[in-house]
């Protein structure tokens, strides 16, 4: 049996490491065809060495070529285009994106129109332009594989259920690192505080929007956009221990549920070998040892990310893309030390509210609110010096 060919859109992040932690473990089953990053050349470099990668994709031109003098053997990919570019030279069995922000969508769309199956880390290409991955993906009759914990849980739920028979998803969120902090206590919060999350080990942008619990916003869009359900049928519940990665209420009222410890090396596995399940030497559950499993309601008013998100989703057109981009952006100033914790919903809020939506139909129309959005922030940024 031939290998399956992947490549990593991410690969020096948290979620591409851990993907070629897996990969490693079945050497005879998967291959790495290639490699990309943003900026990181040095460890792509020992990535490269390491799974014997004859092809690699920086979108940072000066590290390209660093990459290009320190691995002349290699051929190297540079700059956004070079992402779509690596895509359609290797055209590879699997894309495994993970690529940060709206900057993976175009390489995301270059795999589907290859028809290569994607799985899916990343999830601003579903919240910024779900319809048009969406479309993409059963045009190409490809199919989107989850690697978030909580979406590969209700994937795993869904085997052999009908879609129809789903009454809501039950969407589980850890509750970050201040579930029980106060709106003052969460004015006081710095960069360093919210870095440190209590169950999971992500990249920094992730870790934030788990504090603020966007992130939970974000994997709403994603639920909607890959089983096709509505905002409406996706209810978020908190649940410290993290060990219930979600859960699907069927409509005669049985509800699925997916458990397993808090380890990313599992739902990226599923995803690579889907639909076959591969025996691994990963720590099992010990439900005596968790002792006892909780759930609470999640609170608005404290955690408002949540909220904007929802109404987004529930207003289309290219508010979610503009809710992307404006949390993308105020993220990025609190982890700067310019705004502070609280000020990143508001900064959010106030954009959407000052938008004039329009239908997003392809790239160019998620480019352009992705755009406005920037500009906006940055002439707001402007003001407040």
């Amino acid at each position: 049996m031939e290998r399956k060919r992947i490549l990593i859109l991410g690969a020096t992040g948290s979620i591409g490491q851990q993907t070629l932690d897996v990969i490693g473990n079945y050497p005879n089953q998967l291959q790495v065809a290639g490699l990309a990053a943003n900026s990181n050349w040095e460890l792509l470099a020992r990535q490269a060495e390491q799974f014997q990668v004859e092809a690699a994709a920086l979108v940072n031109e000066e590290a390209a070529r660093q990459l290009r003098d320190a691995a002349p053997r290699l051929k190297i990919y540079s700059g956004a285009e070079g992402l779509q570019e690596i895509v359609r030279e290797l055209n590879p069995d699997l894309v495994v994106a993970a690529i940060s922000g709206l900057a993976g969508l175009p390489p995301i769309m270059a795999a589907l129109e290859l028809r290569c199956d994607v799985a899916l880390a990343n999830k601003e290409p579903l919240v910024a332009a779900g319809q048009l991955v969406t479309t993409a993906a059963n045009r190409a009759g490809v199919r989107l594989l989850p690697i978030d914990s909580e979406i590969s849980a209700v994937f795993q739920c869904l085997q052999g259920e009908k879609i129809e028979d789903v009454e809501k998803v039950l969407l589980t969120a850890s509750g970050g690192p201040f579930a029980n902090y106060t709106k003052a206590q969460l004015s006081e919060v710095t960069a360093e505080q919210a870095l440190h999350h209590p169950t999971w080990q992500m990249g920094p942008k992730v870790t934030i929007d788990s504090a603020t619990l966007m992130n939970k916003g974000f994997e709403i869009f994603e639920i909607k956009w890959m089983f096709g359900l509505e905002f409406e049928q996706i209810e978020v519940v908190v649940h410290h221990q993290s060990i219930v990665h979600s859960l699907v209420q069927l409509r005669d009222g049985s509800v699925l549920a997916q458990l397993g410890r808090p380890d990313m090396r599992l739902p990226i596995q599923y995803a690579l070998f889907y639909p076959e399940r591969m025996a691994n030497q990963l720590g099992r559950l010990d439900l005596a040892e968790v002792g006892s499993l909780t759930f609470a309601a999640p609170d608005p008013e404290r955690f408002p990310c949540l909220r904007l998100a929802q109404e987004a989703g529930r207003s289309g057109q290219s508010y979610p893309t503009v809710l992307n981009a404006a949390d993308e952006v105020a993220v990025a100033w609190f982890l700067l030390g310019k705004i502070g914790f609280m000020d990143i919903p508001r900064l959010i809020e106030q954009t959407l509210e000052e938008h004039e939506p329009f239908s997003v139909n392809n790239l160019s129309d998620a480019t352009a609110a992705d755009q406005w959005t920037r500009d906006f922030l940055g002439q707001t940024a402007a003001d407040r010096r």
